[in-house]
């Protein structure tokens, strides 16, 4: 039986540097990127060059990888400007990647108070950035900042947000629980029925923690149709974090429901990687690790004593 692929999208140089009193140096974020790209993930997303001198340095620097795609993060453009003469744009043209990834407003909420503009401007901009980025070559990916908020508030024009960057030419569109406060199940009738509206293999979900289910959203997504998971390394995020990829990546490996109907970049041998990708994350950012953390942590396959470790001595298995 032929397998789905799925693909990983690493952001901890991205949103996990959005942590409060989280900063990379340019020789850290090349550490990280490096551990990343001998995981296997598909996407390694640098930052956001432009936004500050750091960023703009690392991307100039480029980065010689051998398995992932090296990605810059933006934002549209913004109304009044051509998609050629804004300087945002301008600075991801310049980065240095073949991909780029771009977060815009699919809430009417955030169109109107955040950013002062009407639903039909947002509009435009999106199409346009779209259009600007796939004309020089990039492969455009979309994130729909707000969307399941956005999707639950006015159905139709959240959709239209969306449409408005694949009908132009964009690879994926990511649906991101930016503040984490939708659940499994919400993201589930959500994702199935925006599948009807973009094909599930240029879905991807970009979940938030804030109520504990970022991995489980993740999951949920995929089995609704979406193709590619955004997260970090430990699940770092401001708040309450992002989707932990140290939990993902494992989970699809060695749950067969999962690992008999997709497959990923990472290969089986490479699993064993994963904590020492993690305790590097811990390192750099002078933490100690957690060691309940699933798969990682010092003690996910421990137990203190009593019913349990008598039965793993008689059988592993009973682990």
């Amino acid at each position: 039986m032929s397998k789905e692929r799925l693909y990983i999208f690493d952001t901890t140089l991205r949103d996990g540097a959005q942590t409060q009193g989280v900063h990379f140096s340019i020789d850290e974020k090349t550490k990280i990127a490096h551990a990343l790209d001998s995981l296997g993930v598909d996407y390694i997303e640098g930052g956001w060059p432009g936004a500050n001198p750091s960023d703009t340095e690392f991307f100039q620097k480029g980065l010689n990888l051998k398995n992932s795609i090296f990605t810059a993060f933006g934002m549209t453009k913004k109304t009044g400007r051509s998609a050629e003469n804004d300087p945002g744009l301008s600075a991801l043209i310049n980065s240095n990647t073949n991909s780029v990834c771009v977060v815009g407003k699919s809430w009417d909420f955030h169109v109107d108070v955040a950013l002062g503009i009407s639903n039909e401007e947002n509009l435009e901009n999106i199409k346009e950035t779209t259009k600007h980025f796939v004309k020089n070559n990039k492969e455009f990916m979309f994130d729909a900042e707000h969307f399941f908020d956005g999707y639950k508030a006015n159905p139709k024009y959240a959709l239209e947000c969306i449409k408005a960057a694949y009908e132009n030419g964009a690879k994926w569109i990511v649906l991101c629980d930016t503040n984490g406060g939708t659940l499994p199940h919400e993201v589930t009738d959500t994702v199935k029925e925006v599948s009807k509206h973009i094909p599930g293999e240029n879905l991807g979900i970009h979940a938030h923690n804030d109520t504990g289910n970022a991995v489980a959203n993740s999951i949920a997504a995929v089995m609704s149709g979406a193709r590619q998971i955004q997260g970090t390394i430990n699940g770092l995020g401001e708040r309450c974090g992002n989707a932990n990829l140290m939990s993902i990546i494992p989970t699809f490996h060695l749950k067969k429901e999962l690992s008999d109907k997709f497959e990923i970049n990472i290969k089986e041998k490479n699993i064993k990687h994963i904590t020492q990708c993690s305790r590097l994350l811990d390192e750099i950012l002078n933490r100690k690790p957690n060691k309940h953390l699933p798969y990682v942590g010092a003690a996910a396959f421990s137990h203190k004593g009593g019913l349990h470790v008598s039965a793993v001595q008689k059988d592993p298995k009973n682990l």
